[in-house]
């Protein structure tokens, strides 16, 4: 009795422990509905982080632009020691000596005009900004309709697998009415060995269906840029609100929409007129350009020691008159001489030799080895060129979606197409069922009717979910929020 309760005792606290393992091991598995799908690709995919930093790079070069309508501000100290026959700064010869020469200068420069070309820069750079805009717009939709493609493969992939596991239960459950008759000798080794290929038969489905799953949700992960070690499982909607979907659309309307929402057709627009404005800019060569220019400057040299501060008075004595012009005649009696300062400070020199300049300055281009009518010629053909991508882009748009308003048409015929031959085959296996059952009915004929029932399970869940598909890739060139 004792060993008994132990018995019982030990296999509880096992039961409480596989309970404990198989808790935790829900809890570790995370759901993940679409709408989480969708915030953490849009929040952590690289791709999209890429875009973004392409858009900042835009708007810097915007900026940029912008600040080159700004004065330019220059400034050039110098400081040097000389050595060596050199100039004297005092007396303008030439000797062997060594100084200390400090020179500075600055200057400010103000283009008036250039042909245009700054402002017509900054336009081109604001297109390009939007470009980039419209790119990371286009990235994220893109990725949004790549996850809810891949969210709807995975619940298309995890009813197969309900539905594979249901048929090796079917399958199971007639291979073992096929052993009982064989026992029976009601039934040959080939029933039985067709009912045991039967079983086969659905596991292997079973492990490509959940192969698919797998792939599925490693792919979603890749999306979201999630540790792929991370167990996850996506949550189901409700089935019932994924067949109440529209499926019947005017593609001319559909076109219409996307024309004005795309982001291609968007940036294929903004990218032709960015070749517009370019051939402004370009065309800004043949133009002189204007500058409005100041400068300030000062010196010093320690070879300078003093200041002149002016010279002594001088005496003359008239010595004579000239005949006929009576202009007087004098000789110096007592010459000037100069008067310097005891010493000559570095500040004062500097305060004394302060100069300012202002000027304007005129560049005419005359020649320039063409190069101006041959951006100007590029800049054209380039427009050329964006214009017939937009063209291109807008009739590629047109097909697609004339494409897939008649892929939607489609998948509903094939959906419920299939679900008539799927509700056929149902009833039809239930019947042979019966009179399998009954003896009326062979085993090949039993298994025809499973083989029949589960490939007609199988086109049904895969039509269905392609019909939903069909019906949000519509959602996305209208511009629809795309949800399950």
């Amino acid at each position: 009795m004792t060993q008994r309760i132990l018995k019982l005792k030990g296999v509880s606290i096992l039961s409480i422990a596989c309970l404990t393992l198989l808790s935790f091991t829900v809890k570790a598995q995370r759901v993940i509905s679409l709408q989480q799908a969708v915030d953490l690709t849009l929040a952590n995919n690289l791709t999209i982080k890429q875009a973004v930093i392409n858009e900042s790079l835009a708007n810097a070069d915007y900026q940029q632009s912008k600040y080159n309508m700004l004065p330019t501000v220059t400034a050039n100290p110098q400081a040097s020691y000389n050595f060596g026959r050199s100039p004297n700064l005092t007396t303008y010869t030439y000797s062997s000596q060594s100084f200390l020469y400090v020179n500075g200068q600055a200057s400010v420069a103000v283009t008036l005009f250039q042909g245009g070309q700054l402002r017509n820069q900054i336009l081109q750079n604001k297109l390009q900004l939007d470009v980039n805009k419209s790119s990371t717009a286009k990235v994220k939709n893109d990725l949004l309709l790549n996850v809810v493609t891949d969210y709807l493969t995975i619940l298309t992939d995890q009813d197969l697998v309900i539905a594979a596991k249901q048929q090796i239960d079917l399958a199971k459950i007639t291979l073992d009415r096929a052993q009982k008759n064989f026992d029976q000798q009601n039934a040959t080794m080939a029933d039985l060995a067709q009912a045991k290929a039967q079983v086969s038969t659905a596991e292997l489905n079973l492990t490509n269906a959940q192969n698919q799953v797998d792939l599925a949700i490693l792919i979603l992960k890749q999306y979201m840029e999630m540790d792929p070690a991370t167990e996850i499982a996506v949550e189901k909607p409700d089935i019932s609100k994924l067949t109440n979907i529209r499926t019947l659309y005017d593609a001319t309307e559909v076109i219409k929409t996307a024309f004005t929402i795309n982001p291609d057709i968007r940036i294929a627009e903004l990218q032709q007129q960015t070749s517009a404005q370019a051939i402004k800019v370009a065309k800004a060569a043949y133009y002189p350009t204007v500058s409005l220019f100041g400068g300030l400057g000062s010196n010093y040299s320690n070879q300078v020691k003093q200041k002149l501060l002016g010279q002594t008075a001088g005496s003359y004595q008239l010595v004579g008159i000239v005949d006929g012009t009576n202009q007087q005649v004098f000789t110096p009696v007592k010459i000037p001489q100069p008067i310097y300062s005891a010493n000559y400070p570095f500040f004062t020199q500097v305060s004394d030799n302060f100069n300012q300049s202002i000027g304007l300055s005129v560049q005419i281009p005359i020649f320039n080895h063409f190069s101006a009518r041959t951006s100007v010629r590029k800049a054209k053909l380039n427009y050329q060129n964006a214009e017939l991508a937009t063209q291109i882009a807008k009739n590629n748009l047109s097909k697609t979606i004339i494409q897939a308003v008649l892929d939607l048409e489609a998948a509903e015929k094939s959906y419920l197409s299939s679900k008539q031959t799927f509700d056929s085959n149902k009833e039809a296996l239930n019947i042979t069922k019966q009179r399998y059952d009954a003896g009326f009915v062979n085993t090949l004929d039993y298994n025809t009717a499973v083989t029949n029932f589960n490939k007609s399970q199988n086109d049904m869940i895969a039509a269905q979910y392609q019909m939903i598909f069909r019906s949000k890739v519509i959602d996305y060139y209208i511009g629809n929020p795309i949800t399950l």
